[in-house]
């Protein structure tokens, strides 16, 4: 088991692709800001503070430009259950096979109650039109992550 080694801030983004609405978008095709963020299981305690936090100010990151994709390995029909219990704005990428998980660094060793497991981190990454990593939050607070993040957008478009 290894720890997970997230790419940093500078890095160029490994492309993914995700539904919303019918259509399929890449990352090369947004042309705006993107925050991809991955947690590490649908309807848990802090994956659903995180997500509903995010929903909560929701028209701020429409209004900052920001496109919000979530991640995680659980599969389609996980994702939907979970964006319909709660009313979730945004795409939610099945990442069952963990390839995004891998290549931006953030599936490794985890402890929790004890034990030992490889599994995904809650970690973000803030990626710019360009397709460029501006920050890379590795230790993510589920209740404050949507204002820092919006804090921190507001401060690298300055």
């Amino acid at each position: 088991m290894d720890k997970p080694t997230p790419l940093a801030a500078g890095k160029k983004a490994p492309s993914f692709q995700f539904a919303e609405a019918g259509e399929t978008y890449l990352l090369e095709s947004l042309g705006r800001p993107c925050l991809l963020y991955f947690y590490p299981k649908d309807d848990t305690p802090g994956c659903t503070t995180e997500a509903c936090a995010i929903r909560d100010t929701w028209s701020e990151f429409a209004s900052a430009g920001l496109k919000v994709v979530g991640v995680s390995k659980d599969d389609e029909r996980s994702h939907g259950k979970f964006r319909k219990k709660y009313g979730l704005p945004f795409p939610l990428i099945a990442d069952t096979e963990l390839e995004l998980a891998n290549a931006y660094g953030v599936y490794g060793e985890k402890k929790f109650m004890g034990k030992i497991y490889d599994g995904i981190h809650r970690m973000s990454f803030l990626i710019g039109a360009d397709g460029l990593i501006l920050k890379t939050y590795c230790k993510v607070k589920p209740d404050a992550h949507a204002g820092e993040v919006l804090t921190d957008l507001a401060a690298l478009s300055n």
